[in-house]
Parts: structure tokens; sequence; C-alpha cells
């Protein structure tokens, strides 16, 4: 998903608090009264929730939380601590979010979106353009391990596309992070590829080779279903694009040179290059290109009737840090054509903080382990195994708020189950990736929920239906484990698969 250098310490190194005095329907009390709070908040707000509503909620939730925890006898310092250790652990993760607003700016003033949207909109067409989407950020995830670039990269650009051709901005959004989510799971580059094994006690390549075996079946599920919503696809908007192309090309100076830039970026994210220093150079490059192929709007957006070093310097600032806006010919590109820099991430920045106070104080009272130890109670069969296992992911995903610890924690915890009952360790890790990793972008005030509905400008709720290969992948282990395919066993015998 993110990168490693997002968590400095190393997620494996994230312990888990056990608390054996907290009952399990204690541990449960702040998460039961959170989603309560979280529903209401959104039937009275509705999409508004995000602007603020809903990062109160969840402190609140924290609050509830730490009730529980005061009654057994946890000490303030050790619930704060953990918050510390969460809120630290998100760090280059809140930088990332910052760069990536700076990003959007100067790619967007120096032409760089417009003429991704300009030669795109030339080569896709409403019936190819979901699919194609699937299939353009899976390579690029695949190639970076990253679907956090993938998103702040050309899922930006294919948010625009989409939007120009009439398409559902959360129909785009869906294709795009079911490809970006199959190549992060996928990728060797990827933390959570590498993560998932060293908690099942696995190997990397075996990991992966052994969730080709879920992850095909529903990557072409995937594929299948938005061939067919192409097929049958109604846009709403304008599809005469010839019109869009002539206002895009009449605004800014559209020039394939542009394209040097985010083929620098992923040259250096291939590179191996911290994903904070490529953005950075993307940012900056993006804002040289600016001035160098658009000079007019650089001086509109600071109101001044020449280019000068002044108004250059102020013109790009502006343009990474607040919010701006280029004015077209066309009415559906004006509210495209529009960034909101490093301010428009703050939100979400507000988001993730409050959603880690959350999880921080969750972990600092033993609920975490509490609620995993308890699905792992129930696992007394080898699909009752798998099915705890999903349950431990997504519970996690929901409560702690983070990708991270929704394959520490269960990782950590099922290990030895999954050895009792002779399987493999690739069994856990797969199993963990199916449904810890891609379900994290479903929910709202998880990190990933929170980055990319931030980055893409459309809401989780938008996307969620659509987001078929994350929501699917959880059904396909379940799957597999419910009809016993390539669940492979710890034997030395020549047969180690069922």
């Amino acid at each position: 998903m993110q990168n490693q250098s997002f968590n400095p310490s190393g997620p494996e190194n994230e312990h888990i608090v056990e608390n054996k005095e907290l009952s399990i329907w204690e541990a449960l009390i702040p998460v039961i009264i959170l989603v309560a709070m979280l529903a209401y908040n959104v039937f009275v707000f509705g999409d508004d929730a995000l602007s603020g509503s809903n990062q109160f909620i969840l402190l609140l939730g924290a609050a509830v939380a730490a009730i529980v925890g005061f009654f057994n006898k946890v000490s303030y310092e050790q619930m704060m601590s953990e918050v510390a250790e969460n809120v630290k652990s998100t760090t280059g993760a809140l930088l990332i979010l910052l760069m990536v607003g700076a990003l959007s700016g100067t790619w967007l003033v120096s032409g760089i979106i417009p003429s991704m949207i300009y030669y795109g909109l030339q080569v896709l067409n409403p019936t190819i353009f979901l699919a194609a989407c699937v299939i353009i950020c899976s390579i690029i995830s695949v190639a970076t391990g990253s679907s956090w670039t993938t998103s702040a990269t050309v899922g930006i650009a294919l948010i625009g596309i989409g939007e120009t051709l009439g398409i559902s901005l959360g129909m785009t959004a869906g294709a795009i992070l079911s490809g970006a989510y199959f190549g992060d799971k996928m990728s060797p580059l990827s933390d959570t590829t590498n993560l998932a094994p060293a908690m099942a006690g696995g190997e990397l390549f075996t990991h992966i080779k052994y969730m080709f075996y879920t992850t095909i079946p529903t990557i072409t599920i995937t594929l299948f279903v938005f061939i067919i919503i192409g097929l049958n696809i109604e846009t709403t908007g304008n599809t005469d694009t010839q019109s869009i192309l002539d206002s895009i090309d009449a605004t800014f100076n559209i020039s394939p040179w542009l394209f040097l830039v985010p083929v620098t970026v992923i040259l250096m994210i291939l590179k191996k290059t911290p994903p904070l220093l490529a953005l950075l150079i993307g940012t900056l490059l993006g804002g040289v290109f600016a001035i160098i192929f658009q000079p007019e709007i650089v001086m509109n957006i600071t109101g001044a009737k020449a280019l000068t070093f002044e108004s250059a310097y102020k013109g790009v600032l502006n343009a990474i840090t607040v919010n701006t806006s280029i004015a077209t010919e066309n009415e559906v590109l004006n509210d495209l054509f529009s960034s909101k820099g490093m301010s428009g991430m703050l939100g979400t920045i507000w988001l993730i903080l409050c959603a880690m106070v959350f999880g921080g104080i969750m972990d600092g009272i033993g609920a975490l382990s509490r609620i995993s130890s308890a699905l792992l109670s129930m696992a007394e069969s080898t699909f009752s195994l798998f099915a705890s296992t999903v349950a431990s992911c997504l519970a996690l995903n929901v409560t702690a708020s983070d990708q991270y610890l929704a394959l520490v924690v269960p990782g950590k915890m099922f290990a030895k189950a999954y050895k009792e009952k002779g399987l493999a360790p690739e069994n856990l890790s797969r199993t963990l990736e199916d449904s810890g990793t891609v379900t994290s972008v479903l929910i709202p005030w998880n990190t990933c929920g929170a980055y990319h509905s931030g980055v893409l400008g459309v809401g989780v709720g938008e996307y969620f239906v659509y987001a078929i290969f994350n929501w699917l992948s959880p059904f396909m282990t379940l799957l597999f484990a419910a009809f016993n395919i390539k669940i492979k066993q710890l034997v030395t015998t020549k047969k180690v698969e069922s």
C-alpha cells in the first residue's frame, strides 16, 4: 500500500498490548458506540461528515475507550503512550499527503494533468475506459509497489478523463483502486507484500506465488464486470470530446515534453527513491515546467502583468500551498482544473490523526488484542480459522484505522494457530493480504480510505461498490478455504497441497 518509509521503525516491530482483565464485551463497547455515532453523523451531515464532524466523533469514540480503560485500571500514561506511537507511525504518510497536494497544484498549472487528459481523451472512450483504468493502474502499482503513488500520479489524471467523458466519479475511482491494490498486493516492492509473510513466518516469493491462486480470479472478475459496465454505460456528461480538447488546447500549451515530469517521478520510485523525495522533486519540476510552458497561467494566478522572478515565485508557491483555479471556455473543465494544494489535504490529515487517537487508546487498553483473541477462540475448523482471520483483519481496519495493525495484530495472533493445525504460513500471509491490505481503502477513517478519498476527490461511499477487487478479495479467500482449494499443509510428504 504505502511505502516502508512511512513507518521508520518498521511495522513488523508493532507490539500488541494485552489486558487479561478486559472482557470481550468491554472491548466491544467503544466499537459499537463509535459505529452507531458515525452512522448517525453520516445520516445528519451526509457527504459533509468528513469535513470535520466525523473527526470529532472519532475523538468521542476514543473518550469512550478511555473510560473503559480507566474502569479496568489502565493508566492515562499508557493510553497516551500508545496514541503517541500510533501518531508517530503516520508521520511519513502525513508528509506524503502534504506533498501530494503540492504536486497536484504544480502539475495543474504546468499543464501536466491537462496534457494527460488531452491525450487520454483521444485514446480512451467510455466503452473501454474503466477496464483500461484497472489495467493501467495495475501496471503502475506493480512497478512502484505503491497504491498511494499510483493514485497520486495516474489516478488523478484518470479521474479527470473520466469526468470529462461523463463517467461517474465513483466508477472511475473504483476502477483505479481495484488496479492500484492488485499491483500493490502482488508487487515485491510493496511493504505490505513483505510484511504479511514476515508476520506469518513465510517467505516473500512463495507468498507472492501463493497469492496468484486467489488474486487472478478476483482481478479477472473485476475486469469482466468493468467491461460489461463499459458496454452498457450511459454517460451524463458532454461526450463531444472535440469541444473539450479545443478548450484545453486554448487554455494550456499542451506538449508531450510535459510527460518528462511524471516519467521522472515513476523512474525514481522504481529506483527505490523514498516516495517523499520523489514527490518533492516532482513538485519542484512541475513548478519549473509551469514557468517554462505556462507563463501566462502563472501570471494570471498572481494578477501580474509580466513574468518576473517575483511573480513566478508567487504563482508557483500559490499553486503548491493554496486554492488555485484555472478558467477555461468549457464549464465542465472549470471544476476539473482546480487544486487546493497542500491546504486541501489538511482535512484528510485531521481525520487520520483523530483515527490514530482512537486506535491508540483501543490498543492501549488491550481491546484490540482482546477482540482478536475472541475471534481466534472460535476457530475450531480450518474454514473457521480462515474466517476468523478475515474477520480480525476487517475489525482491525475499522477499529485501529491502520492497515499495518490490520496485518500485524492478526499475523502475530494467528501464526501459532495455523502451525498447530498443520497449515503452511502461506495460508495465513495470503489471507492477511486478501482481507487486511485491500479492504483498508473501504473504511473512510482508515489511513488508506482517508488518503485515497482525499487525493482522488471522491468519497469512500461513492467508490465503495465499484472497488470490486477490494471487497471481492475476502470472499474469494473464504471460497478457497470452504472448498479446500490450494490449502497448503505443513507436511514433509510429497503431497503438500490439497
